[in-house]
């Protein structure tokens, strides 16, 4: 899977599951600050990712990652591994 797959998949669950408004979504949006991802929403995401995917996250993940575009960079590393 390449990394265009990878965000547009990313890119639709932050729309359609988190119901984040597409134009705020951009490579360096900041996921807490900028997308308004929190705590509670990161818990969503590891679940999302998981279902897209196959690979289960952990919360721990999310110390390295800080922007969307971090985001997609982290899943291409473990799903393409």
């Amino acid at each position: 899977m390449d990394i265009k797959e990878i965000e547009a998949k990313v890119k639709a669950l932050l729309i359609d599951d988190l119901e984040i408004a597409e134009e705020n979504i951009a490579p360096d949006a900041r996921l807490k600050e900028d997308l308004g991802i929190d705590s509670l929403e990161v818990v969503d995401v590891v679940v999302l990712v998981e279902q897209a995917f196959g690979y289960k996250m952990k919360n721990e993940d999310f110390k390295v990652i800080k922007t969307y575009s971090d985001l997609l960079n982290f899943i291409d590393s473990k799903v393409n591994a």
